[in-house]
């Protein structure tokens, strides 16, 4: 075989077996064995057979073209004159372009041992002391690997990261920078000692030394660096939580196939009441197809099972259009086939560019909120899978990771009270800048997902047909749902009673009791003492409550839900939260009569709320008012069964709850507040000329009303 030519004559190697290429017709050959059997085989099933060689001929290496290029100019043109050299000695022709041999590389005159040695001498005349065995060396060098087997090898030898530093010392550094992933982060002068304890006890005292500080700290650095055993705890941790290479990037193909839900403390201090101030959390749901926020609430801190719960049946609700908004802001002036889905779902006339998404599976992380039995019971509900991410892996759920951090960099370093992402970058005086209530800051919020979020177009978002065209989330969601189609999910009123948390209770003659509250009324009748017919259960009848509003429970009976109001309410003349009743029960003596006790609370709940409510209680006792108050403000679910009205928040925080007094002056908004402060009084009534702030969460009944 000459010229990479297979010819006739020639003797090959295949299926473990000598042949000799008899016959060689278009892509078809006859081999013949040493036996005398005869092949006829396709050649180029042949040449792809991996055993497949030609005997004695050379085997062609490419040189690697980069490598030679990355050496220096002596040590590659040394190689490429050793490749001239070998050439003259094997054809007698150095260069590949042909010409006429010099007298003493003749093949046709002197044999390859001859050339050899005359190569040799040439050499040594040169000045370049060289014998016949190395000419020898370099010719199969050459044969093997090309041009890069005549490169000195001395040259291309990788350099060792550690120098010659002890293996021992490695191996110890190595460790106790492992051991050190989840500690406190420490100086250099620390991991040293560790280092040399470490040794000390693995080989014993003064066996082993460790290097001066400053050739340690290189030998740290060299091992470290791009590893993720260095820099703050922070770091250390979500390197550690990456999940082992290769990465698998998440794919959704369609809108709601995959939703990420995750919540994280807002980098903004809003207003509470009473003049406190406190950083809200924010829950987000987002859309991983479409990078769409489907549903977003700000809460103070804590998040609790109701809004995971009912964030996701704000999803599948279209948002309406607030008075002072944009017309611009509307879903029927975005790219969206607006009159094809109004024909589908009625609900969409006159609501925000927002896409509405029905959820297929959910991934959370593993926070008690998103493991609770009520958000559980809300996805089965509405037919979501559930899929919890491994515990503290942040990039199992990176959509939404690095939507927080989006929503840091182009929301809340605009508004006033931004405290920066740690606190090395918190300005002096940030809660003195805080100047919007936590119902304001959920409108801004939300108005700028639908003119920021949604219109602003994303680098990860291709349109399918043109892949070159970045897309914004509500153009992507227009896109996607020409394909996969849309289906309206409304909800009955009863669907926000059962995304509530639900406990199993028994109903006493004196009602049904938890918590050190006694909830009673006339619906009970018929049903005290009796077994609710649930074989698991017994006597104990489900019972749905929600923590921002302790003052009535809903039970499931046998005709439906049932509201149930706590006895104790009317003493508290002021709303209050779980959190707030919790901090009374710390506060109030246990007495011996369970009724005494309760009723205790309860005047010691309605006393703190009065006294935070007038700027009276301590900074402590405000801020749980606060809290309480800022809830009720954006209170979830809508109004009792069977009613339309909504319920006004008090009258110390009515004034500044409204989504149509953005447009008033902050300084006039918290004026009103002040006076309170000063301890003013203030009759509810008096507020009863001003619109109560209505959720902007989903309102089943509304929603019932319009669609049912």
């Amino acid at each position: 075989m000459k010229s990479g030519t297979l010819s006739v004559g020639d003797q090959v190697r295949w299926d473990e077996r000598t042949w000799t290429v008899v016959v060689l017709e278009g892509v078809r050959g006859r081999l013949v064995d040493d036996a005398g059997a005869v092949a006829a085989v396709s050649l180029p099933h042949l040449f792809a057979d991996p055993h497949f060689e030609v005997c004695g001929a050379p085997r062609r290496q490419l040189p690697p073209f980069a490598l030679l290029a990355e050496l220096s100019d002596p040590v590659r043109e040394r190689a490429l004159s050793w490749e001239r050299h070998v050439r003259e000695v094997e054809t007698g022709i150095p260069d590949p372009m042909g010409g006429t041999p010099r007298p003493q590389y003749d093949p046709a005159v002197h044999s390859l041992a001859q050339r050899e040695a005359a190569k040799a001498e040439e050499l040594t005349a040169s000045g370049l002391p060289t014998s016949v065995a190395t000419v020898r060396r370099m010719r199969v060098r050459y044969r093997d690997q090309g041009v890069w087997g005549l490169v000195d090898q001395r040259t291309t030898r990788p350099r060792s990261a550690v120098g010659r530093a002890d293996p021992r010392v490695v191996d110890a550094v190595v460790a106790v920078l492992e051991e050190q992933r989840d500690r406190s982060t420490g100086t250099l002068t620390r991991l040293r000692d560790q280092v040399r304890w470490f040794l000390d006890d693995q080989h014993g005292p003064g066996a082993v030394g460790v290097p001066p500080q400053s050739t340690f700290n290189r030998l740290v650095h060299a091992l470290a660096d791009g590893q993720g055993m260095l820099g703050t705890a922070a770091q250390r941790r979500w390197h550690a939580s990456r999940p082992a290479p290769p990465f698998v990037p998440t794919v959704a193909l369609r809108p709601g196939e995959m939703v990420m839900m995750d919540s994280t403390p807002l980098d903004v201090v809003a207003v509470l009441a009473d003049g406190v101030t406190g950083r809200p959390e924010l829950t987000l749901a987002v859309d991983v197809a479409t990078r769409s926020i489907c549903a977003a609430v700000l809460r103070p801190p804590g998040t609790s099972a109701v809004d995971a719960a009912v964030l996701l049946a704000e999803m599948v609700a279209p948002m309406r259009m607030r008075p002072d908004w944009d017309a611009a802001l509307a879903l029927q002036r975005s790219v969206v086939p607006y009159e094809r889905l109004l024909n589908l779902d009625e609900r969409l006339e006159g609501t925000a560019a927002r896409p509405v998404i029905v959820p297929e599976t959910v991934i959370v992380d593993q926070g008690r909120v998103f493991v609770s039995s009520s958000f559980l019971a809300a996805c089965g509900s509405l037919g979501v899978s559930l899929q919890p991410a491994p515990p503290a892996n942040g990039p199992a759920k990176g959509q939404v990771e690095r939507t927080f951090k989006s929503v840091n960099q182009q929301f809340c370093q605009y508004v006033a009270g931004y405290t920066g992402s740690n606190a090395t970058e918190r300005g002096k005086g940030v809660e003195d800048e805080a100047r919007w209530t936590l119902a304001q800051l959920q409108e801004l919020f939300d108005e700028w997902l639908v003119a920021g979020w949604h219109a602003r177009k994303h680098s990860s978002l291709r349109h399918p047909l043109l892949p070159h065209l970045e897309l914004s989330p509500i153009q992507m969601w227009a896109a996607l749902v020409g394909v996969t189609g849309y289906v309206p999910v409304p909800l009955e009123p009863d669907n926000h009673i059962e995304l509530l948390p639900v406990r199993w209770q028994v109903i006493n003659d004196y009602g049904i009791r938890f918590d050190y509250r006694t909830y009673d009324g006339k619906a009970l009748n018929g049903y005290r003492r009796r077994r609710s017919g649930s074989p698991a259960r017994g006597e104990r009848w489900e019972v749905h409550y929600n923590p921002y509003e302790p003052e009535r429970i809903w039970v499931r009976l046998p005709d439906g839900f049932v509201e149930v109001p706590w006895i104790h309410a009317t003493q508290v003349n002021m709303p209050f939260t779980d959190y707030t009743w919790r901090h009374i029960r710390k506060t109030v003596a246990r007495t011996a009569d369970r009724d005494a006790h309760e009723l205790a609370l309860a005047r010691a709940l309605d006393a703190l709320l009065r006294r935070a409510g007038a700027g009276e209680g301590t900074r402590r006792e405000r801020a749980v008012a606060a809290r309480a108050s800022a809830t009720a403000s954006v209170a979830v679910g809508g109004p009792t069964a069977g009613t339309t009205e909504v319920s006004s928040p008090p009258a110390f925080v009515s004034n500044v709850g409204e989504s149509r007094q953005l447009d008033r002056d902050p300084e006039e908004l918290y004026g009103d507040l002040a006076g309170f402060d000063e301890g003013e009084e203030n009759d509810d009534t008096s507020s009863g000329d001003v619109r109560p702030y209505t959720s902007r969460l989903l309102n089943p009944y509304a929603e019932a009303d319009q669609w049912l």
